[in-house]
């Protein structure tokens, strides 16, 4: 139960703190945001520009890797903006509909990429356990039925966020903790029995990223069993090869989580700041990270990288 002492209404304006405790340095925090928005701006939409003018990229591990820079592109759009406002102009106040909206897309976008890293583990899957029949397996057909998929289980996980956020109708303050509107910091300084919100914070986690994890871990498994029964050792690191980019970004998406949770398990527990840091780690840094790696790894996306630099063309 959370205390009630001098509760408030619900609010229709709540105050994002930003990073509680170094509001002194917020104006350093927003530098290397401001450059992770610019690098993954720039770094995904080269990556969905190639993939479309390329025709001999259009192909399923290649259209996977477009989905996941529109989703990146999404996820950066809809939080550092926001984050960039708070450090710079001091716009900590967010209306109740726009937190509710925040609390819907966000996790939703990072849902959706989770999602995303699973298909592209079963296409590394289908393309070393049955490479004559992969184009045969992933068709077009596959692909949509995938990305319609995962966007309808984002959807249908998140959607009840914001209905169980507006039912709230009592606070202990309204200003959030955070520099966006997660939805446990929201229920946090809720008032009355807020045990059904933690359980269905926990199940979120569970269905979204604790499955994905699971059967990424599983697929690369049996994709390991597979590439170690090849007779050539040659053949055997350029399977592992077309595996290291993907593995790399699922290292990265998920360390952040694993860490966070291992912690809590653990009884570890972080300042208030250090938490708020990391957890803007799950949205900000892969988006930045992902076209940096697929384009230093993969030599069909780093080939037309350098086709449209200038110096290179000189």
């Amino acid at each position: 139960m959370s205390p009630c002492n001098n509760s408030i209404p619900q609010p229709l304006v709540f105050v994002l703190a930003g990073i509680p405790g170094m509001e002194s340095s917020h104006g350093w925090f927003s530098v290397p945001f401001f450059l992770v928005f610019i690098i993954a701006v720039i770094g995904n939409a080269t990556i969905l520009y190639i993939i479309w003018k390329e025709k001999s990229l259009h192909e399923p591990m290649f259209l996977l890797l477009a989905m996941l820079s529109v989703v990146d592109l999404s996820l950066v759009s809809v939080t550092v903006p926001r984050m960039l406002a708070i450090f710079w102009m001091d716009a900590k106040e967010i209306s109740i509909n726009a937190c509710l909206t925040q609390m819907f897309f966000i996790p939703s976008f990072y849902v959706m990429e989770s999602g995303i890293l699973l298909a592209m583990a079963f296409d590394r899957f289908v393309a070393i356990r049955n490479p004559l029949r992969y184009t045969t397996i992933l068709d077009n057909n596959m692909l949509v039925k995938m990305a319609l998929t995962v966007l309808a289980r984002a959807v249908a996980v998140l959607t009840p966020a914001p209905i169980l956020t507006k039912r709230l109708d009592r606070f202990q303050t309204h200003i959030i903790a955070y520099s966006y509107c997660a939805y446990m910091a929201v229920v946090k300084i809720a008032c009355g029995d807020i045990s059904n919100h933690i359980v269905y914070g926990l199940m979120v986690i569970i269905a979204s990223v604790g499955f994905d994890l699971f059967f990424i871990i599983l697929s690369y498994g049996m994709i390991l069993h597979a590439v170690f029964r090849i007779p050539s050792w040659e053949a055997r690191g350029k399977a592992l090869n077309t595996c290291g980019s993907h593995f790399c970004i699922i290292a990265l998406f998920y360390s952040p989580v694993v860490f966070s949770v291992l912690a809590q398990i653990f009884g570890y527990h972080m300042a208030s700041h250090i938490q708020i840091i990391i957890d803007n780690l799950y949205f900000l840094v892969p988006p930045m990270v992902n076209p940096l790696i697929y384009g230093a790894r993969t030599k069909q996306i780093r080939e037309q990288v350098l086709r449209i630099l200038p110096c290179h063309k000189d």
